[in-house]
């Protein structure tokens, strides 16, 4: 029997941020990835393959080079090894397990409403929220104890709500203290966890134990020595799979996680819609207990060959994207 033909393209997408977006240390005025596209016979799939910059350790020039190199392998009839670099292998094994089938039709649309600064937004999309009122809010870009006070104020503001932080490694340990002590301590248990607060894991350890506020790894996640285990005061793993890999690299997480009886949260590198609907599809089929935090599309300008539901944002085909390989 004939195997099925096999064909692929590659394409390069350029899409406009709303203004304000800033990563680490550098403004993001454009999200720029690729996109592949692999066809079996009748099947195809798409993948995202988008490095974010501060973040990723591959370069966009460098993935897309990665995947140049994979693809030849592929239309053989072989299935060449992951690609090393966590969004190649991410991207590649989407288009895969949709074109093989296997990347279940069923997503998780809930998300963690993302407060950007201002408390008052925040406030009118959580009381329209169904079910569970969970929200993210990044700390760490201002002075802790305004951060603080912010957290305090969302906490006394809306008894329901529970909130999801991100420090990105931002604070000295002093700095750490000033924030928590300006959350009344019988809040803090609403604090779901804070993404690793201080520089060092150990120092992140130390402020769980002295302030009572859970903390989640997630840089720590992406090192070569970090071991998914039950610890005193961690409450969860962030997994973000464009910095992390393949879908069977998460998968193993998630499992590992579950079974430390760690929550496992799948979240977005500010992927485009056709990523984010992708990750909400994992979700659902890998964390289905779990809000993911793929609150991220309204940063963008433009929405990219799949809508998020009820999303205003125009879409954008493939003819609006620049083929760079078509084989």
């Amino acid at each position: 029997m004939t195997a099925p033909e096999r064909s692929a393209g590659v394409y390069r997408y350029c899409l406009p941020m709303e203004a304000g977006v800033v990563l680490r240390h550098q403004r993001l005025k454009t999200r720029d990835g690729l996109l592949v596209h692999l066809q079996q016979g009748e099947r195809s799939g798409w993948g995202e393959i988008a490095p974010l910059p501060e973040f990723s350790r591959e370069t966009l020039e460098q993935a897309q080079q990665a995947l140049l190199a994979w693809l030849p392998g592929w239309l053989d009839g072989d299935l060449p090894a992951e690609s090393g670099l966590p969004s190649v292998a991410f991207g590649v094994s989407c288009a895969l397990a949709e074109c093989g089938q296997q990347l279940p039709a069923d997503a998780d649309y809930r998300k963690a409403p993302l407060c950007t600064g201002d408390p008052d937004a925040l406030f009118a999309e959580l009381a329209a929220l169904p079910g569970d009122k969970i929200a993210k809010v990044k700390v760490g870009l201002y002075e802790a104890v305004r951060d603080g006070m912010v957290v305090n104020m969302l906490l006394e503001a809306l008894p329901d709500l529970r909130l999801r932080l991100d420090a990105n490694r931002s604070w000295t340990p002093s700095r750490a203290a000033g924030f928590a002590k300006y959350v009344n301590p019988a809040w803090r248990k609403r604090i779901a966890f804070i993404e690793e607060p201080c520089k060092t894991r150990a120092e992140s350890r130390a402020f769980a134990q002295e302030s009572g506020i859970a903390i989640a790894w997630d840089e720590s996640v992406r090192e070569a020595d970090f071991v998914v285990q039950a610890e005193p005061g961690v409450a969860a793993i962030v997994i973000k799979p464009t910095l992390t890999g393949s879908l069977n690299r998460c998968r193993a997480l998630i499992q590992q996680a579950h079974q430390a009886g760690l929550t496992a949260v799948i979240s977005s590198s500010i992927e485009s819609s056709l990523g984010l609907t992708q990750l909400a599809r994992m979700a659902h089929w890998m964390t289905p207990d779990t809000v993911p935090g793929l609150d991220t599309l309204g940063l963008m300008q433009a929405q990219l060959l799949r809508r998020w539901p009820d999303s205003p944002l125009p879409l954008l085909e493939t003819d609006a994207l620049e083929c760079v390989w078509r084989s």
